[in-house]
């Protein structure tokens, strides 16, 4: 990234989704074929070796069996969504959509959409994380090395990274703990072996790297890994501990943590013996709406 960026502005869309940002823009101007001379802003054809990934984004995982289905879909049916970029050099850069362009070459188009907008350093990585988080397409340890890097580099707040992403203060810092863990723990949330509620359970374990081989080779649920984190590696007694099914409470509170994991928000649980609820805590309209949008089915 370059050292000299542009005194920090926030993105004007950032605050209302990418789905805001992308409509917004798209509105704006027809789709034309101006290549480096089109109106910024608007949706225009430009050619694929004419864009670069982004080397520092968050996503650094890319499942080849998904991408070879997403470029099947894309030979059939064209690339619908526009790629963000920026102009980076004689070239621009991408900004949000790297999983699509490498789609696109995969399915061997030489033009494909953009959206071409003016993002300083700081701006690229908000959007990059905003995007990726909203899809559901970063693990928890590429998220968590999102925020790190903003904190870090360009002086967020947890309180402000929740507000970008629509998430809760608790979560960002639950997910900034599981960088502590050892990078073998790391690297089975990266390719799936793990998931964040296995990841956040073996922060306080005293083996973490004993204990989450143990859990993938035993598939052990997210609820068995907390026992064992506190427990330890089970010898015959404390293996009677783990097999030993708690109170319907101890359960809920799982159940709870996992849901709040899922979501970045609080997650409560009141259950009795003919039924009960399941309340979600948001503080902003913006995580109001992304509940919905869960709730819904529709695409965030």
């Amino acid at each position: 990234m370059s050292d000299d960026a542009p005194a920090r502005r926030r993105p004007s869309g950032l605050g209302r989704g990418l789905s805001s940002l992308l409509g917004e823009v798209a509105q704006e101007a027809p789709i034309s074929a101006g290549g480096a001379s089109a109106a910024r802003g608007g949706v225009q054809m430009m050619p694929v070796s004419s864009i670069e990934p982004h080397l520092d984004q968050p996503r650094r995982h890319f499942d080849e069996a998904a991408l070879a289905e997403l470029a099947e879909s894309i030979q059939t049916r064209g690339l619908i969504q526009p790629i963000v970029v920026r102009p980076h050099g004689h070239r621009y850069q991408i900004v949000a959509g790297e999983r699509r362009w490498r789609a696109a070459q995969k399915a061997r188009l030489h033009e494909v959409p953009v959206i071409v907008r003016e993002f300083n350093d700081a701006e690229t990585l908000e959007v990059a994380l905003l995007e990726n988080i909203q899809r559901q397409d970063l693990n928890a340890i590429e998220e968590a090395e999102g925020y790190r890097r903003l904190i870090h580099e360009y002086g967020h707040t947890q309180e402000e990274l929740g507000k970008i992403v629509n998430k809760s203060r608790s979560h960002v810092a639950n997910l900034l703990r599981l960088l502590d863990l050892p990078e073998t723990v790391r690297t089975m949330v990266v390719e799936g072996e793990l998931s964040m509620g296995h990841a956040r359970a073996l922060v306080t374990a005293a083996e973490p790297e004993t204990i989450a081989r143990e859990v993938v080779d035993r598939g052990l649920s997210v609820r068995d890994t907390e026992k064992l984190a506190r427990f330890g590696k089970p010898n015959r007694e404390r293996q009677q501990r783990l097999d030993y099914k708690p109170g319907s409470s101890a359960d809920i509170d799982a159940l709870e943590r996992q849901l709040g994991d899922m979501l970045g928000l609080k997650v409560q649980i009141k259950h009795g013996p003919t039924g009960g609820a399941v309340m979600l805590n948001y503080s902003t309209l913006d995580q109001l709406d992304m509940i919905c949008q869960r709730l819904s089915g529709e695409k965030i």
